[in-house]
C-alpha cells in the first residue's frame, strides 16, 4: 500500500513540471531492491495515469497544442518499442549509472526552466529533423528508465520550437500519454511489470495528476523548483555512488 502515496507525490510533482513522475517512483522502488525492469516497467503504468489525469485537466484549461503533441508522440514510440526490448540487457549497476545522468539532465531542466526562453512558434525543416531525432531519444529513455520523456520534450519545445513554458509542460504531458502507453504495452507484453505493484502506483498517480495540474498554476514554483533540484540530485549522486561500488 505504500506505493499509493510514493505514487501520489510523484503524481502532484510529475504534473506540474512536465516531466511526469517516474524520476521519483523509479529511483525509490530501485532503493528497496526492484530489479531495473521491474521498476521502469511498473512506473510507465503510473506515468500512463498521470499523464491521463494532467492531460485531461491541462485539456480543460487549453493549454495544450494538440497538432505539436501527436506529432512529436507518434516519433517517439518506435523508441519506446525498442527501450522495452533494451531494458532486458541492463544490469542494475549499469541502470543506476544511466539513470544518475538522466536525473543529472532533469536538475539541469529544472533549475534552467524559469531562464528557458521562447520565440516565435515555429517548424522549419532543420528544426522537425532535430525534433524527429530527440522524440526518438526521448521514447527509448521513456521505456527504458520508466520515466516521462519530459526532459527533452519540454526544453525541445520552449527553446527549438518557441513554444511557452505555459503550453510545453501541459503538451509534454500529452506526448507522454502516448509514450507510456506504448513503452506500457510493450513492457507487459514482455512480461515485465507487477500488475499489482503497477495498479497501486497509478491510483495514487492519477489522483496526483489531477491535484498537480491545478496546483501548477498557484504554487510558487521557485521554491518547488529548489526542492525537487535538491531532492533529485541527492538521488542522483546516490545512483552513481552505488553503480561505481563505491560506500554510501
Amino acid at each position: 500500500m505504500w506505493l499509493l502515496p510514493l505514487g501520489f507525490v510523484a503524481g502532484i510533482i510529475g504534473s506540474m513540471i512536465g516531466l511526469g513522475g517516474g524520476f521519483i517512483v523509479v529511483p525509490v522502488l530501485t532503493f528497496f531492491g526492484f530489479s531495473p525492469t521491474l521498476a521502469a516497467s511498473d512506473s510507465l503504468f503510473a506515468a500512463f495515469s498521470n499523464s491521463v489525469a494532467s492531460t485531461a485537466s491541462y485539456a480543460r484549461q487549453k493549454r495544450i497544442v494538440y497538432s505539436l503533441g501527436i506529432k512529436l508522440a507518434l516519433i517517439s514510440i518506435p523508441g519506446t518499442i525498442l527501450g522495452a526490448y533494451v531494458s532486458d540487457e541492463v544490469s542494475p549497476p549499469l541502470f543506476k549509472l544511466l539513470f544518475g545522468l538522466v536525473l543529472v539532465a532533469s536538475c539541469v531542466y529544472i533549475y534552467l526552466r524559469r531562464k528557458m526562453e521562447s520565440r516565435e512558434h515555429h517548424l522549419s525543416k532543420q528544426i522537425m529533423l532535430l525534433a524527429v531525432g530527440a522524440s526518438f531519444s526521448a521514447g527509448v529513455i521513456s521505456s527504458l528508465f520508466g520515466i516521462g520523456g519530459g526532459v527533452v520534450f519540454v526544453p525541445l519545445m520552449v527553446i527549438a520550437i518557441g513554444l511557452s513554458m505555459k503550453l510545453a509542460a501541459p503538451t509534454s504531458q500529452f506526448i507522454l500519454m502516448f509514450a507510456s502507453a506504448s513503452g506500457m504495452i510493450m513492457h507487459s507484453i514482455l512480461g515485465h511489470p507487477n500488475y499489482y505493484e503497477a495498479g497501486m502506483l497509478s491510483i495514487g498517480s492519477f489522483i496526483g495528476g489531477i491535484v498537480g495540474s491545478k496546483l501548477s498554476t498557484r504554487i510558487d514554483e521557485t521554491k518547488l523548483r529548489m526542492f525537487v533540484t535538491i531532492v533529485i540530485g541527492a538521488t542522483a549522486v546516490k545512483l552513481i555512488i552505488d553503480a561505481l561500488g563505491r560506500p554510501s
